[in-house]
């Protein structure tokens, strides 16, 4: 009799082999806890029949009509480098039956915010694209949606995921859509696995649980079978998964366009959003506290931002490149999406500034009917043959008619062109245009000939006419694919030490969510091929031995640009809470608040109970939280007027972080536990800490030590905020936790 497992939430009904299975076989059996719907006819009558036979039988992978696949890897080309071809039945089934599977919220990037604005073009593109958008001093309005990818529209936006970073240009030639992430590779190189790699990452489908998240078998049973998807997980795993804030998130193209100028040159080249604020993240404990205090975190922040003035911006960059029949850039293929090209080696110049200056006034009407394509273009730019933006191309306008309810989706208001529309397109469900005429075709004669065809001189969109190579019709990726391993090293070589430290946790903890041992030591073979120190420290962390490397390590060189560490940015719009109870000083926390205003940053004010302090003095100081209701990670920065006593709530009862209420040990007067909770946290974080007015018991309760790093006394907030704010710069204090060397 086989052995019951004491711990629930095994995937599968048998444990997996450490190796891909290739003996064919039928579909495992249900699971014992699990069962099926009763077999009735659509009528309700029972049919008697066995409920297995409503689930899927044979060896074989087929078609949904029962045709035998020999591929399902690759979409079939015109040679190895050639373009994916229309006729490819089995691509279009796999990704249409995908982009179909969910309604109606979105498959993927389901939960999401977003907000309008306007770009700004500079000029300094006109050498390389003849897009009218990007000329000196145009102004374009833009609406701009970020998102989460695996999660519903219910879930948290702090969780460890990739971004949505979709940006559609209203502009005097049309749409133009560019649909990216803030990662600047994706997982797989050839659009016919999405709906694999986003089956692993979802909900398991027996339980529909972990949401999400990617801490879960089946999401690392497909990344560690399939190492392309080593790169974009080494950058999840990294701090870009959890993001201060939509504000202070990259943003890339991903693919390779080809750009066209005024004389037909053709450029190749990737686009880059670099945020004005600087690229920031949580660490991780607080991302989780996040999610449970704030789920809605990231888009209150850009919200609340927008509504402050604190206009979040972006500059639009590009790095260039020949357009070469080989389509590569010093060894590396340009056609593959799972490939960087480094900054060092082709910088990033800037084209034009995104302000987003304007909140949404109706959810549902705006950011979740906005419908985004990667196949919107105008004049000046045009696709490449990567494998997975033509499955894209094909995949966007599918999963729209599903989403909106048919094919006018370009009808509502927010998906409404900028420029004049006079198509031939007709009827249809949802159409709101009012067409005239007798003549919805080409040639006519009725209707005086019009619509009439456009010449490029007219401003039609003309593809390149660039030539494709011939060759036998193939499911294959060329050879140039097959390295998976020499650019995550290069990541990883190219972060600070905190940062390294970041991701080995990272990996420890989510493979430690994962059940099945199997899984955990393919995860560690992959990682021994980047670095050994990686996959020691992971595999330590397990419990596992740490296996030796497969192939040489790749001998790269590091890539400063890589890494969040080490540079100075902008203050404006970060959040500095400052702590008082009200009986001390309100002078010094107006000057404060004030100083902090002066700043460009937002200044909260955290009191024992909300209301207004100071209501007999004339100028009273207005309360945004209470010592119930803060949390830290709300705040970049705290800022101390003294050291609050136990408020009338402080005690577990009312409020279970005040615990037992007294927390005074041997450093005199009690402090509020909430308080010290709250600093707590901000240091644990690597948060800048001020204080004056007897603030450092706080610290002492608190076990910090005043002279610890990021830790500012003074006289009042004025002596304190200079240095807060030169920390505020770097965004964490980092040296206060020196990493492992």
């Amino acid at each position: 009799m086989e052995q019951q497992h004491p711990v629930p939430g095994r995937p599968g009904p048998e444990p997996p082999p450490l190796e891909e299975p290739t003996e064919p076989r039928g579909p495992l059996p249900p699971k014992p806890d699990q069962g099926g719907p009763a077999t009735v006819s659509p009528t309700g009558q029972p049919t008697g029949a066995d409920r297995a036979v409503m689930a899927q039988g044979g060896e074989y992978l087929t078609t949904a009509q029962g045709h035998r696949l020999p591929d399902t890897d690759h979409s079939l080309k015109v040679g190895a480098r050639g373009p994916v071809l229309l006729r490819d039945h089995h691509l279009r089934e796999k990704v249409t039956h995908f982009d179909h599977e969910r309604i109606p919220e979105r498959v993927v990037h389901a939960r999401g915010a977003a907000a309008h604005g306007v770009f700004r073009g500079y000029g300094t593109a006109a050498s390389v694209t003849r897009a009218a958008f990007l000329d000196k001093d145009v102004e374009t309005p833009v609406f701009v949606r970020f998102s989460t990818v695996l999660g519903s529209r219910g879930s948290a936006d702090t969780v460890r995921d990739t971004r949505g970073f979709a940006v559609k240009f209203y502009t005097g030639e049309g749409v133009f859509d560019l649909v990216g992430n803030n990662i600047p590779v994706f997982f797989i190189q050839d659009a016919i696995k999405f709906p694999d790699v986003i089956h692993a990452g979802k909900p398991h489908p027996d339980r529909e649980i972990p949401q999400a998240q990617s801490a879960h078998d089946t999401f690392w049973d497909f990344v560690s079978l399939h190492t392309e998807a080593t790169h974009h997980t080494l950058w999840n795993m990294s701090d870009r998964g959890i993001p201060r804030s939509y504000r202070m998130m990259e943003g890339f193209g991903v693919h390779t366009f080809r750009l066209v100028n005024a004389d037909g040159g053709t450029t190749l080249a990737k686009f880059h959003w670099k945020p004005k604020l600087g690229v920031h993240s949580q660490v991780w404990e607080e991302a989780q506290i996040t999610g449970g205090a704030d789920p809605d975190f990231h888009r209150r922040d850009l919200a609340d931002a927008i509504e402050a003035g604190a206009h979040p911006q972006w500059e639009l960059g590009i790095q260039t490149f020949p357009d070469t029949p080989e389509q590569t850039f010093e060894g590396i293929d340009l056609l593959d999406p799972t490939k960087i090209v480094p900054e060092e080696l082709a910088p990033v110049q800037p084209i034009g500034l995104l302000t987003l200056d304007r909140n949404p006034s109706n959810f549902f009407a705006e950011t979740e009917q906005v419908a985004f394509h990667p196949g919107h273009l105008v004049p000046g730019i045009d696709v490449t043959d990567d494998p997975l933006l033509a499955g894209r191309l094909f995949s966007y306008i599918d999963t729209q008619i599903t989403r909106l309810g048919g094919p006018n989706f370009a009808q509502l208001p927010i998906n409404r062109p900028h420029a004049p529309v006079n198509d031939m397109l007709r009827d249809g469900m949802h159409q709101t245009a009012v067409h005239r005429g007798t003549a919805p075709y080409r040639p006519n004669s009725l209707d005086g000939g019009c619509p009439f065809a456009a010449g490029a001189d007219a401003g039609a969109y003309v593809e390149v006419p660039v030539e494709v190579p011939a060759g036998r019709k193939v499911r294959e990726a060329p050879a140039s694919f097959a390295d998976h391993f020499s650019q995550p090293r290069q990541f990883w070589l190219s972060l600070s030490p905190v940062e390294q430290e970041h991701v080995i946790s990272a990996y420890t903890f989510e493979l430690s969510r994962c059940y099945e041992n199997a899984i955990k030591e393919r995860v560690l073979r992959t990682l021994a091929n980047i670095d050994p120190r990686l996959c020691g420290e992971v595999a330590e962390g397990l419990g596992l031995p740490a296996p030796e490397p497969s192939e040489p390590l790749a001998d790269v060189a590091p890539s400063p640009a890589l890494s969040q560490v080490g540079r100075e940015w902008p203050v404006a719009g970060r959040v500095v809470g400052i702590v008082t109870d009200g009986s001390g000083d309100l002078e010094s926390v107006r000057a404060a608040r004030q100083a902090v205003l002066d700043q460009g940053m937002v200044p909260l004010v955290v009191a024992p109970t909300g209301g207004v302090l100071g209501a007999d003095t004339g100028d009273p100081v207005t309360v945004q939280r209470t010592f119930a209701a803060a949390r830290s990670i709300e705040f970049d920065a705290l800022l101390l007027a003294g050291a609050p006593a136990p408020a009338a709530d402080a005690h577990g009862a009312r409020d279970a972080k005040a615990g037992s209420g007294d927390r005074s040990g041997d450093v005199g007067p009690a402090v509020d536990p909430r308080v010290v909770l709250l600093v707590g946290e901000a240091y644990r974080h690597s948060k800048a800490l001020g204080g004056w007015a007897g603030a450092e018991r706080v610290w002492q309760t608190a076990g910090i030590a005043s002279d610890a790093p990021g830790v500012v006394g003074g006289g009042d907030g004025r002596d304190v905020l200079p240095e807060v704010v030169r920390l505020l710069t770097r965004h964490r204090v980092w040296e206060r936790f020196p990493a492992a060397l």
